[in-house]
């Protein structure tokens, strides 16, 4: 429940705006009339303040709890939400301020007002995260520029008089005839029949589409053949259409959908795992669900865990559909944002395909979820407000009390325990689609079978990473016409360099990690703070000249070994950081998947959701990389990882195979791997987990100290240690430094809190923390259920 707080009367709360004397009043002739008064609303301000606050609504304003309004914060003006009007009565029996002593709302905002369901997720994840309630306000408000009308703008299209709407351009004689005085060059020919087959579009567009000047367009303006006028952007999302005939599902897909649409026809919260071996057709299964939703009038959501997921994501759709959904990711332009935010919230965009901040989006009429490869790590955000968009996927459908889908060929061992506690449903699809067989995985033991030099290759290196049976897997499959994907998750071309004279290593100056060396850029790059320098044949430390030598291989490397290996085999690499958005990574999947690469060498990126049909044989070059370093979901992420990148083989009608290098073949993940038996694996990590009273059998809370001053750090970390409160079930752990104990120049300490399944954490952390001042250059962040432990 959100705190309440006045908009004047100053006093020490650090958390309440200062005092201001609005220049702006209620609008000229408001005031309290016969019928109506001024009223006191609550309104909740998109900044990290822990409540809502007293404003004054003038008569003539309506009172709609959710309204966004502009306010007077200090010496500007701030857009807020009107929170509930049952909330109204001043906290701790203090007796309000009178209304002659509030500031005035200005301004009620022509946009559809945030749900009561928004509103009450917005509380829900402020409570649960134990973070500033307008934190999470400012998540959902995240697109100033939608909440005012979109500016007009010129824009260039056909006479509608001369050239009625969807008649074909006639021919240059006619043209001709109807514009005597105008000089029909080729490029004005290719301006006139761009916009016959499109709409009117602005000047730069139009120009660039027809691959013209735009003084070409101005000239045919001139002769009148061409029109400016102006127009108010709006997204246009076209409906999907329903009735267009999906692929035909299998029995067990069509069961599967069956039991989708019968939840969403009851009109009730259930969470239903759709848990489905790769390539088993899940994707299509919940577009069924996703027609029904929409066929009742709803709004649908799905999420994605990576950017890149989405073109072959967005393909599928427009071949079920007809037609391309609203999409939501950080790579959008400002004006793209603004559109689709607005179509969000009007309810005109139907269908909406993002990572998790669309969790956030103002649908008015939210109807279904989607969470596909719903364990993926990526759902859980790290920085700003720390939260896991699964699990708030899950805590929204139980407010607006509508169906949520989890899809996954892995299941998340949390997911799984609560399908076991009855509180999930589940949907098993067993087998690939088509007839497809799962691939054969065989793990190559590298203490037996290491990799050999590239004896004989001119040019050639000493150094391989590629053992003898999956150099022969490769030359058998390229001899045979089919690609190859090589996996390792490790980015640019080596991780570490160092100096073979004086054995310096290059270190990231503002973190604890080494510098990744990118050959391609000659660049070398911290992956985590961005910090980037050149590359130099020199040692820093000792100053000898060509010593310094590339430790291990990234991606880059081993493409540098394909290439002298199999000089014919065409190659390309698949990593966060040589795509440089959904566009490139569209291409790239297009070529892979029309037969223009041989060899695909990828990070996890490479590893889910796409489907390759000529890819048979798939290598991981270094299986043991993340089984180890302190998570307490090493095992499982690996086995997780790994089987996604295993599902990308024989996806079609040829077998695929995969071969996964590894100096622990024992491991149980290798052994789930090779035999194929998740189920096995899943039991055993659960078996430790719950011994050891880790997630999801127990609860974690993370709590991350930093600041540029060591000294100052350490001594806070001790007393904030001094206020532990007195509590034998619940843990604390630390402080101790983090693995990354330096991170952006800031120095980190961490505290780990452990408790049994049923503690109430967040009580426990607001009991330790509460009244607590953290020093100006000190940052506290509190990071419940962390995956995260770097």
């Amino acid at each position: 429940m959100p705190e309440r707080h006045a908009s004047a009367s100053p006093d020490n709360n650090e958390d309440r705006p200062p005092e201001k004397t609005s220049g702006r009043g209620p609008p000229e002739g408001a005031g309290a009339g016969p019928e109506r008064a001024d009223r006191r609303v609550s309104v909740l301000l998109p900044l990290p303040l822990a409540g809502t606050y007293d404003y004054l609504l003038p008569a003539d304003l309506p009172l709609q709890p959710g309204a966004v309004v502009a306010v007077p914060l200090g010496t500007r003006d701030v857009t807020g939400v009107i929170w509930d009007d049952d909330r109204f009565s001043a906290p701790g029996g203090d007796a309000p301020l009178s209304l002659d002593r509030l500031k005035p709302v200005l301004e009620i905002f022509d946009v559809p007002p945030v749900t009561a369901a928004a509103r009450r997720f917005v509380e829900w994840l402020s409570a649960y995260y134990l973070v500033p309630l307008g934190s999470v306000l400012r998540m959902a408000l995240s697109v100033a520029d939608a909440l005012r009308p979109a500016k007009a703008q010129t824009v260039y299209g056909l006479d509608p008089e001369s050239f009625p709407p969807g008649e074909a351009l006639p021919s240059t004689e006619v043209l001709q005839q109807r514009y005597p005085d105008l000089r029909l060059t080729a490029a004005r020919c290719r301006v006139l029949a761009t916009l016959a087959d499109g709409p009117a579009r602005p000047l730069g567009d139009l120009a660039a589409a027809a691959g013209v000047s735009t003084s070409v367009v101005k000239g045919l303006q001139a002769s009148g053949a061409v029109v400016a006028f102006s127009v108010t952007p709006r997204a246009r999302f076209a409906l999907p259409d329903l009735e267009r005939p999906g692929p035909r599902l299998t029995a067990d897909q069509a069961a599967a959908a069956d039991h989708l649409r019968d939840q969403l026809a009851a009109g009730r919260f259930a969470v239903t795992l759709l848990d489905g071996v790769t390539g088993s057709g899940k994707t299509e299964v919940y577009f069924e669900a996703l027609a029904s939703a929409l066929a009742s009038g709803r709004q649908a959501l799905v999420l994605l865990p990576e950017i890149a997921l989405s073109s072959q994501w967005l393909t599928r759709f427009q071949d079920r559909f007809g037609v391309a959904p609203a999409v939501w990711h950080s790579d959008l332009s400002q004006r793209e944002r603004r559109l689709t935010w607005r179509a969000v919230a009007e309810g005109t965009a139907r269908v909406v395909v993002g990572a998790r901040s669309a969790l956030f989006l103002p649908y008015p009429d939210l109807g279904l979820i989607v969470v596909d490869e719903e364990h993926d790590g990526s759902y859980k955000q790290e920085d700003g407000v720390v939260y896991h968009a699964r699990d708030m996927a899950v805590v929204r459908g139980r407010i607006g009390q509508f169906p949520v889908v989890l899809a996954s060929a892995t299941p998340s061992l949390e997911t799984l325990t609560n399908v076991q506690a009855g509180r999930y449903e589940s949907i098993q699809l067993a087998r690939r689609h088509g007839g497809a067989l799962l691939p054969e995985v065989a793990l190559v033991d590298l203490r037996r079978d290491p990799p050999q030099r590239l004896e004989g290759v001119p040019g050639a290196p000493g150094q391989s990473w590629l053992s003898g049976a999956l150099r022969a897997a490769i030359a058998e499959t390229l001899q045979a016409g089919e690609q190859v994907m090589l996996y390792l998750n490790r980015r640019g071309y080596a991780p570490l360099t160092l100096c073979r004279s004086c054995g310096h290593r290059l270190e990231c100056p503002n973190c604890t990690a080494w510098l990744v060396e990118h050959r391609l850029i000659r660049r070398l790059q911290c992956h985590h703070c961005g910090y980037s320098a050149a590359l130099s044949d020199s040692c820093p430390a000792c100053g000898s000249e060509g010593t310094m030598a590339a430790c291990g291989p990234g991606v880059e490397r081993l493409g540098e070994e394909i290439a002298r290996r199999f000089p014919e085999a065409r190659q390309a690499v698949m990593a966060s950081d040589t795509l440089s958005g959904p566009a490139a990574m569209a291409s790239l999947v297009d070529a892979v998947q029309a037969g223009e690469v041989d060899v695909l060498i990828g990070t996890q990126v490479a590893a889910k959701g796409h489907h390759f049909p000529g890819l048979t044989l798939v290598g991981v070059v270094d299986g043991d990389l993340g089984l180890h370093g302190g998570d307490l979901r090493a095992g499982e992420r690996s086995f997780q990882l790994l089987h996604q990148v295993a599902g990308r083989a024989g996806r079609a009608e040829r077998p695929g195979r995969v071969l996964i290098q590894t100096v622990e073949p024992e491991h149980p993940v290798m052994q789930a791997l090779q035999d194929g038996d998740r189920d096995r694996f899943m039991a055993l990590e659960g078996d430790q987990r719950r011994r050891a009273g880790l997630p999801p059998f127990g609860r974690l809370a993370a709590l991350v100290l930093s600041g540029p001053d060591p000294r100052e750090l350490d001594d806070f970390a001790r007393k904030l240690l001094a206020r532990l409160p007195d509590d034998r079930k619940v843990k604390v752990l630390g402080p101790a430094p983090a693995p990354l104990a330096v991170l952006r120049g800031r120095h980190r300490r961490r505290f780990l809190v452990k408790g049994p399944k049923e503690a109430p954490l967040q009580d426990y952390l607001r009991a330790w923390l509460g009244g607590l001042k953290v020093p100006g250059q000190l940052r506290l962040r509190i990071d419940i259920d962390p995956y995260s432990f770097l």
